[in-house]
């Protein structure tokens, strides 16, 4: 889906720059207005832009009047000036704009670019706000859902923990220090102490004058500290900061985690995850099972095609089991062979598996128009551990292949 981003400037070369910047990221499509005229019409004609980028002094509107229209139009707006004015700047931040920039360096345009990238992305992001003051919980609010944040909210620690036990999705937690019942230090010590949430991202809040609070704050384990009040840009920075170091360590983690060439997990990963997924799902009702996949006749189209060509048809096979198997751990297990850990019973999996069989049968892949068939072995017996299961679906994989190939044997 294509996010279409109004871009409103008289100057022809940062229209340039902007256009040529944002047509390199996918999903964005720029749409150009040279005057505030051009972006009425636009604006009355359109009613899908996700977002708008705007000079305040056009040739027909000079005192900033397109901010005003884009806002009314409920647009994130970012400001990209020649001139810095703090008075103005204070006042735009005011009035909701995201971002005030000036264009006074090649980073400048990258930045404008950065935050439009970041409303894609936060569109995703739960940030649970714990704020006993109901002005300052909803300022927080507003705040985050200028840059599109999904808001939950929460009165006290007491509540801020039980909405963060419930759901999984949550991916920050903003906490005010001083609430009833638990306050934010002690909620933070809480949640660090429990292994679950250390991928939380939490930043703590404070209106009081102590100046060994911040320090206190992460020490037990917060990623931040503001102090209130706060200015808008430093709350945006400071969270925005926090979560791209949360997700750079992500990055770095799945480089640890995947395979490179099929961008599957890797065996590792399988063997020190794996098993407490495969756990989790043994001892819930619908029950685990283990599924061991291989590419039929692989050596011999690796030798004819070359191993460039190899290494797509064993990529193609991955894509296939991500598309057909979403909710399972899929994994590459070494070469052409692949394992998967099913959340359900044997039984239920094997329809889901011969559906992939005849998915992957129609196929014909790279310009050879090469096919492929899978033989696939599954143990969906209750009671064996992780190991146990992996070897009679293994078994069983080799059982499929003496039978002729392209099949799913075993339960």
């Amino acid at each position: 889906m294509e996010h279409k981003i109004l871009v409103v400037e008289d100057s022809p070369v940062v229209l340039k720059v902007l256009k040529h910047l944002l047509s390199q990221k996918p999903g964005f499509l720029p749409v150009l207005c040279t005057c505030y005229k051009e972006a009425e019409e636009q604006l009355a004609k359109h009613d899908d832009f996700y977002a708008a980028i705007v000079d305040l002094n056009l040739p027909d509107a000079e005192n900033g009047e397109i901010v005003d229209l884009v806002l009314d139009k409920k647009l994130p707006c970012v400001v990209l000036t020649g001139n810095f004015d703090d008075k103005l700047r204070l006042s735009l931040l005011n009035k909701g704009v995201l971002d005030y920039i000036t264009k006074d360096s090649r980073y400048s345009f990258n930045h404008v670019i950065k935050v439009i990238e970041r409303l894609k992305k936060n569109k995703d992001i739960k940030v649970l706000v714990a704020e006993d003051s109901i002005t300052s919980r909803h300022f927080i609010k507003h705040l985050l859902e200028q840059y599109r944040f999904q808001v939950i909210e929460a009165e006290n620690g007491q509540e801020a923990l039980a909405q963060l036990e419930a759901d999984d999705e949550i991916r920050m937690l903003i906490t005010d220090f001083n609430m009833p019942l638990v306050n934010g230090y002690e909620l933070v010590r809480m949640l660090r102490y429990n292994s679950r949430f250390q991928d939380l991202v939490i930043i703590g809040l404070s209106a009081e004058g102590d100046s060994s609070l911040s320090a206190k704050f992460i020490k037990s384990g917060a990623n931040d500290f503001l102090k209130k009040p706060f200015y808008h840009e430093e709350f945006h920075c400071r969270v925005v900061h926090n979560l791209e170091a949360q997700e750079m360590l992500e990055t770095i983690r799945d480089l640890a985690n995947l395979d490179a060439l099929t961008k599957l997990y890797n065996r590792r990963y399988l063997f020190e995850e794996g098993e407490k997924f495969y756990r989790k799902s043994a001892n819930a009702k619908a029950g685990a099972s283990v599924v061991m996949l291989d590419i039929d006749h692989f050596k011999s189209k690796n030798d004819a095609y070359g191993h460039v060509v190899g290494d797509v048809l064993i990529e193609s096979v991955a894509q296939a089991i991500k598309v057909a198997f979403p909710n399972y751990l899929a994994s590459r297990f070494g070469g052409e062979e692949f394992c998967v850990i099913a959340n359900c019973s044997g039984e239920e999996l094997i329809k889901e598996l011969n559906d992939f069989l005849q998915t992957l049968r129609e196929l014909e892949l790279t310009e050879a128009k090469i096919k492929l068939t899978c033989s696939i072995g599954v143990c969906g017996l209750a009671g064996k551990t992780f190991e146990e299961a992996i070897g009679i679906a293994d078994d069983h994989l080799y059982e499929a292949k003496r039978l002729g190939r392209d099949q799913v044997v075993g339960v």
